[in-house]
């Protein structure tokens, strides 16, 4: 692992280059690949910085729903799985588990709820209005 500069200080001299000098000076196509190339380097960022914690509050709140089960400690890994257990999730949801109501019903709503959050606190902060863009 390296000091100095660390990925987030090489990110930030990337998109500060690209929104300077690419977005700032150049025009057409130019100027738009520069922001879009800008706002993939701030996304990557913020997953970066909020990765580890939001695949541990989604694997928490998956074993609530789905029961416990053991967590993989690789990270690509964890991933897989997580997406799996959403499939599960996804298929209880589907075959009626969720309908008319119930302690199930009521343990997905906020489940659901929290995993966008997580989701656009990445992708794209602002839809989530100015409370979430300050944290």
């Amino acid at each position: 692992m390296q000091d100095r500069p660390n990925y987030d200080e090489l990110l930030a001299a990337v998109e500060g280059f690209l929104d300077d000098e690419v977005v700032a000076k150049g025009e057409g196509a130019q100027r738009f690949h520069g922001r879009v190339a800008a706002n993939v380097i701030r996304i990557v960022r913020r997953e970066l910085e909020h990765e580890e914690a939001q695949l541990a509050s989604e694997w928490e709140s998956l074993d609530a729903l789905l029961g416990e089960a053991p967590r993989p400690r690789d990270r690509n890994a964890l991933r897989l799985v997580l997406a799996q257990r959403n499939e599960e999730l996804s298929e209880r949801i589907r075959t009626g588990a969720a309908d008319g109501g119930g302690d199930f019903r009521d343990a997905i709503l906020p489940h659901v709820r929290q995993t966008i959050r997580d989701k656009l606190t990445v992708t794209n902060p602002g839809w989530l209005g100015d409370e979430e863009e300050s944290n």
